[in-house]
């Protein structure tokens, strides 16, 4: 095993009607509240009042800022930065998915300076201070409310960038899966993508850790016992619920221990094709890693191997790599990049911003050649 330190300060609130305690929590950092919030979906499904009777019942002073991406963007995140430091926030607090969360946290370093939040993505800048973040999660998927990294982009640059600080970690979360039964049926199987592309990433970290491959094992196994049975009853909480903690616990650290950290050259894949054409993010994930997969079966065959055995009972990494395509198509993701309408003529739009993102991962490094690679397994069927 690798040395490491294992650390999270987030203290998660899980379960039906947890936002009980919303109020009293905010309350403890102040009365002047930053509301940050996606597009309209939480008005319509009734959280946005809920939330909003919590920040009442303390008094609080809200400012709004709605209207988050899917992908976020630096722009939004920036303007967010703005209206809290103009009104002297004590707290920010996130309602939503990944996406809002994410941007949440870099609002929150970016309320205390007077810069771009791009600065820390470009490492002009380091973060000294926050504004207290609280969030309450919509869609159970990226793991973000329990941990302290933010994936945000830039058009102007043409870059998606993943970025962490300690200072990034939400103070509090709150987890109530009915708040989950609204998402609809293929975000859903995103999230269910995302939780699983997460494990693997520390699967094919670097360190010798096997009661942390025990762990993702257990992770990946309970998407694939109950991601099916849910995207057959959306609306079922105790299905709802398994997803949402099987989500937290993919990316909170724990996969993590005795690894130096994960793989993630597939999120640097998956981010180009997000950056270039909008696509979900769990979407552009089910593409990618098959894909990785096959260069990397002469390189790790007996780590892809073992992988199967303990997931598929199958014996051989070509095995394996086809039997996570049938789980992603079960689940109804794509998994080839005309599934979700890039021809081969984005080819070579596709390999120059791989190229200018540094598309390359941590463990396993990939070369220009081996990008080239991917980039033709995602257009076809060879194994």
């Amino acid at each position: 095993m690798e040395n490491f330190i294992l650390y999270n300060p987030t203290k998660l609130h899980f379960g039906k009607d947890i936002i009980s305690d919303l109020g009293k929590t905010i309350a403890t950092f102040g009365n002047k509240v930053l509301l940050v919030y996606g597009k309209n979906s939480i008005k319509e499904n009734g959280i946005y009042n809920l939330v909003k009777t919590q920040l009442k019942s303390i008094n609080a002073e809200v400012f709004e800022y709605g209207g988050i991406k899917s992908n976020p963007v630096v722009e939004d995140v920036d303007y967010a930065a703005r209206l809290g430091r103009n009104n002297n926030v004590d707290v920010v607090l996130a309602v939503g998915g990944g996406s809002v969360i994410d941007s949440a946290k870099i609002i929150s370093i970016s309320i205390p300076v007077s810069h771009s939040a791009w600065d820390f993505y470009s490492g002009l800048k380091k973060p000294s201070k926050a504004i207290p973040l609280v969030a309450v999660l919509t869609l159970a998927a990226t793991g973000t409310e329990m941990n302290p990294y933010a994936v945000l982009q830039n058009h102007k640059t043409k870059q998606k960038l993943g970025w962490g600080n300690q200072l990034c970690y939400p103070k509090h979360s709150f987890l109530d899966p009915q708040f989950t039964v609204s998402v609809p049926r293929n975000y859903t199987t995103y999230g269910i993508a995302d939780l699983v592309t997460h494990c693997l990433e520390a699967y094919f970290g670097k360190g010798d850790a096997s009661l942390s491959d025990r762990i993702v094992i257990s992770i990946i196994k309970e998407a694939m016992d109950y991601g099916p049975a849910l995207l057959q009853d959306l609306k079922n909480y105790e299905l709802r619920e398994k997803i949402m903690y099987a989500a937290t616990l993919a990316l909170n650290g724990i996969t993590m221990a005795g690894r130096t950290g994960g793989d993630w050259g597939v999120h640097d894949i998956g981010h180009v094709l997000s950056l270039l054409y909008d696509i979900p993010h769990g979407a552009s994930l089910t593409i990618a890693y098959p894909a990785w997969m096959k260069i990397m079966k002469d390189r790790i065959p007996e780590r892809i191997s073992n992988l199967g055995k303990e997931l598929f009972d199958v014996d051989t990494y070509s095995e394996t790599i086809i039997r996570f395509e049938e789980f992603f198509r079960q689940i109804e993701c794509p998994v080839r990049l005309e599934d979700v309408g890039i021809t081969i003529q984005n080819r070579e739009q596709i390999f120059d911003t791989l190229a200018l993102n540094k598309a390359s991962g941590m463990n396993h490094k990939l070369s220009t050649d081996d990008l080239k690679v991917i980039l033709d397994l995602m257009y076809t069927e060879r194994n």
